[in-house]
């Protein structure tokens, strides 16, 4: 950020220029309003500084040029990316868009090496992360809610007036602007003695259902600050303001009519036009019932691909309306239940959460599964949607899920034949989605208690919520994280960098902890500092002691030593940065039941983001 300093003490002289107003009240265009900036670090503070930069500069050649008020680029050298946006308020000249960008800038550089931030000013807004997902989903992984600012001043009398017309106004202009094609509007509303200015812009190139919501929330935020005589709504998304004080020129107003179809205030005459219509309102709500009930009926006891619709009532019976005595599990998005249904088939019922991030989840792991089979891989049953609750059937795992043979309540009961069995069959199951499915399927969040073990030991992945299909032809996509830190690539939890080899990695560490019996998560403090479990298996890998990472509780007569040191090494060899030195799942398959040497491949120090998103380098 330091690059462009110079350009902003430069610039300083023009950031009072904004758009002049017509009092002597103080303007605050270049002022920042709010800022925020990332929780994390970047990997490589030096490369992502030089991105960032490179960044900065691209957006401000892009504002630089007349009638430009959005701008996006992005750098992602040495793998630090940086994506970037900046947008002006469409009623600026360049030069006033370029002294608000430099504004910007310099607002956010107590951020430091934070891997993202945003500031909002009035006359523009400036965003950066290290993933590009916000680009069509600015609120995506924020939780950032619209914010009003209001003015320290109120209105004089008359009160009653101002409000409904500043109330009028912001309701026109909420359902105008996502109507239009650059998603601004500029417009007054006149008053005996006065007149009301306001804009309303959303980030251009997201959609218009998302312009949509932010703006109604705008609105409603935003009215809340009459009768001040300004004030401002602004978030990720979009942006609102009014003042009884002009900050546009009277020319740059947009004819609101034929946005709103109509003569009047939008929302006032709907309310009309409902309330006089109040038998087709009627007919229309009988129709959708009939049709939600028929589109039930038709999709109940349908088959898709060997996955079967139940019903909601059969699996309330079998659970005991969901009882804690039918639980097996709980996840971050809902609860496992056993249940007995046709004449004895014992199947695990997983309820989801309501909520929009359940249901996604629900539609991705049906989609995704029900077109899978494999001996590795869970099988899905059916599904039930005719509920208050979204439920998944699937194949029911007796032995249940990896890690508490592992570290819970039946830790060292697994023999060694056991555990080789389950790190091949994890390997087998990846390979199977990676390259012989009939699209390429990433699972995204590969980890012991993903792993569920059937009568014979045997394992199968299991919770495809988060999984991924991968593009056809692509190396890699950029998106934003999901999954578990400490068995994620370090490449995905701090750049977005999602590829095949994000599972391999997640395996490597998954493998790690079936040979030690030790989950990746516990700390060592024996030593001159704290070490994870990757951390002291490439202490040991280093030493050439690496045998000594082995559960004790596993019988020495039950492995031959340079076997087990070969699966370490391999293990090791999954979780090496960058991505590119790590082997795909079918070659690891290869490794783990031939005699492949190792000798031809040259090891280096992996990566580890631990939970609390530390940075840990080759035990160093």
């Amino acid at each position: 950020m330091s690059s462009l300093v110079v350009a902003v003490i430069v610039l300083s002289v023009l950031m009072e220029l904004g758009v002049a107003q017509s009092s002597n009240k103080t303007t605050y265009a270049n002022t920042p309003l709010k800022f925020s900036c990332g929780n994390y670090k970047p990997m490589s503070p030096t490369s992502f500084s030089r991105n960032l930069n490179s960044t900065f500069s691209q957006l401000r050649s892009q504002l630089s040029n007349t009638g430009v008020y959005y701008a996006r680029a992005q750098n992602m050298v040495n793998g630090d990316a940086v994506y970037g946006v900046a947008q002006c308020r469409n009623y600026l000249v360049s030069i006033e868009c370029l002294a608000c960008f430099d504004a910007a800038v310099s607002a956010v550089e107590p951020c430091g090496d934070a891997n993202g931030a945003h500031v909002f000013l009035d006359n523009c807004f400036l965003r950066f992360e290290n993933y590009d997902q916000f680009y069509d989903d600015p609120q995506g992984n924020l939780d950032d809610d619209v914010l009003a600012i209001c003015g320290n001043e109120s209105r004089s009398q008359p009160i009653t007036t101002f409000n409904q017309a500043v109330k009028e106004l912001l309701s026109d202009i909420s359902v105008a602007t996502p109507r239009t094609s650059n998603f601004y509007i500029a417009s007054t509303r006149q008053l005996t003695n006065a007149t009301v200015y306001a804009i309303a812009q959303c980030v251009e190139n997201a959609s218009q259902a998302i312009c949509k919501n932010c703006l109604s929330k705008a609105y409603d935020n935003l009215y809340s600050c009459v009768p001040a005589i300004e004030g401002r709504a602004v978030n990720v998304g979009c942006f609102m303001k009014y003042s009884e004080f002009p900050f546009f020129q009277n020319n740059q107003t947009i004819n609101l009519i034929p946005l709103l179809g109509r003569g009047g205030s939008s929302k006032s005459s709907i309310i009309i036009e409902v309330c006089s219509s109040a038998g087709l309102v009627l007919l229309i709500l009988a129709l959708f019932l009939w049709y939600r009930q028929w589109n039930k009926s038709k999709v109940v006891g349908k088959e898709f691909q060997g996955a079967r619709c139940y019903s909601y009532r059969d699996f309330k019976l079998a659970t005991n309306n969901f009882s804690e005595e039918y639980l097996i599990g709980k996840g971050g998005f809902g609860k496992v239940f056993k249940a007995i249904i046709d004449d004895g088939i014992v199947v695990a019922v997983k309820k989801l959460n309501v909520g929009c991030r359940a249901k996604k989840e629900f539609e991705n792991e049906f989609n995704l599964i029900s077109n899978v089979r494999h001996r590795n891989l869970i099988l899905l049953l059916g599904c039930c949607i005719d509920g208050p609750d979204l439920l998944l059937v699937l194949e029911y795992m007796p032995q249940g899920s990896l890690d508490k043979f592992l570290w819970g309540e039946k830790k060292g009961s697994l023999n060694w034949k056991q555990r080789y069995d389950i790190i091949l069959g994890i390997a087998r199951g990846l390979a199977h989605l990676h390259e012989e499915s009939h699209v390429k399927i990433i699972h995204r969040d590969i980890k012991s208690s993903n792993i569920l073990l059937d009568n014979d030991f045997q394992p199968k992945i299991a919770d495809f919520g988060l999984a991924r299909l991968f593009p056809e032809g692509q190396t890699h996509v950029n998106t934003r994280f999901a999954g578990t830190m400490g068995y994620t690539s370090p490449e995905y939890a701090t750049c977005g960098h999602l590829s095949e080899k994000v599972d391999t990695y997640s395996f490597g560490i998954v493998a790690l902890e079936v040979i030690s019996g030790k989950s990746c998560s516990d700390v060592n403090y024996s030593g001159p500092r704290m070490e994870y479990l990757l951390d002291q298996a490439w202490q040991l890998y280093e030493k050439r002691i690496h045998i000594k990472l082995i559960d004790e509780a596993i019988d020495p007569n039950e492995y031959e030593k340079e076997n087990m040191m070969n699966i370490i090494e391999i293990a090791l060899m999954c979780t090496q940065s960058p991505a590119s030195l790590r082997p795909s799942m079918s070659e690891i398959y290869l490794m783990l039941t031939t005699e492949l040497k190792l000798e031809q491949r040259q090891m280096f120090k992996p990566t580890l983001i631990d939970a609390n998103r530390r940075i840990h380098i080759g035990g160093n």
